[in-house]
């Protein structure tokens, strides 16, 4: 009897461990609570006063952009013209494509930039649609508590993505709405027309942001993030790597013997397709010449092929089914430990 009672608790012990192990993966706050992330109270804005910094140059946008999010980040107040210079010259070395300087910095470039001057969790995001890019957006924000990078119209222009209010707690759920954004341009004090740019940190519905961030589009000349909504997100560092994948995600061929020298890698990750809303943004600037990231003129095609790879697009999303399996395993344990004590000699 002593026997086949420690039998039984053997199984039972099996259970309980599968059945915990199962809640812990499930559970929505073991993402939270392991980052150590603050307390969800509805949204997050990262935007500071003295943050904001007029770009300095028509061409220099994303110059600017860098110097905003690292003033967010370092809690700092650098305002200079030499800072954005600075910037621009690194990241026109860096970009994909070889541009003519009044097409300025490329959306690699940019990409880059971000990684080299502020954090080397940033990737460059190429998503199907405007949704899918907005949520994985607002997740990684969440997640690393670093500013998103967006192109605007048709990559001609950049923001950035200070804040936002959602209906859950992006760092433990999938399930969850955006129900407002904030963002930053840096034209405002130099321009400030058909919207771009508004004054800083303005709060926008999602309705109203997909009228400016809408899919990259270069009608003289074709680019690999051509209609796809770009943006330049920080991955947490815990996230499923990027892996390459096949047909539907696309490869990009190598490049013919034109090519020029990439001289730095810059990872596109792809993000999880949603419906592809319609694109209604005006363009902003097109009599301003070239403050974009769009070339104005065509660029040379790359050296190297890029491949776009599978973001995981919901951080969550695979919770239930892990969890799911590891309850299942606790089982099949239990019955081998069943079939074991069943199996006892005469006389056990």
């Amino acid at each position: 009897m002593t026997i086949h009672a420690g039998r039984r608790t053997l199984v039972g012990v099996v259970l309980a461990i599968g059945l915990v192990a199962a809640l812990q993966v499930a559970s929505p706050m073991s993402r939270a609570d392991a980052a150590g992330l603050p307390a969800w109270t509805g949204g997050m804005s990262l935007y500071r006063d003295g943050s904001f910094t007029t770009q300095r140059s028509w061409l220099w946008c994303t110059a600017a952009g860098v110097q905003i999010v690292r003033n967010i980040v370092d809690h700092a107040a650098d305002h200079t013209t030499a800072g954005q210079r600075r910037y621009f010259d690194w990241m026109r070395e860096r970009n994909r494509y070889d541009l003519p300087l009044s097409a300025g910095v490329d959306a690699a470039g940019w990409a880059a930039g971000l990684r080299h001057f502020v954090d080397d969790r940033y990737r460059l995001v190429a998503s199907k649609s405007f949704d899918a890019a907005l949520h994985s957006a607002v997740t990684r924000m969440r997640l690393t508590r670093l500013p998103v990078a967006l192109t605007v119209s048709h990559g001609n222009h950049g923001w950035i993505l200070t804040g936002f209010r959602a209906t859950a707690d992006p760092a433990t759920t999938s399930d969850f709405t955006v129900t407002s954004v904030r963002v930053t341009g840096p034209l405002y004090g130099l321009q400030s027309k058909n919207g771009y740019d508004m004054p800083p940190n303005t709060k926008l519905t999602t309705a109203q942001l997909k009228r400016y961030f809408t899919p990259w589009k270069y009608a003289p000349m074709p680019m690999v993030w051509d209609g796809r909504y770009v943006s330049i997100q920080p991955v947490p560092r815990t996230s499923k790597p990027a892996t390459t994948v096949d047909g539907s995600a696309r490869t990009i061929a190598p490049a013919a013997s034109n090519a020029v020298p990439a001289p730095s890698a810059s990872p596109v990750i792809e993000a999880d397709a949603v419906a592809s809303p319609e694109a209604v943004a005006p363009d902003p600037v097109a009599t301003r010449g070239a403050i974009a990231l769009a070339p104005s003129t065509g660029p040379r095609p790359p050296t190297a092929a890029t491949p776009i790879a599978e973001d995981v697009g919901s951080v969550n999303a695979q919770a239930p089914a892990i969890a799911l399996g590891v309850l299942l395993a606790g089982v099949v344990v239990a019955s081998l430990a069943v079939g074991l004590a069943r199996r006892r000699r005469p006389g056990d």
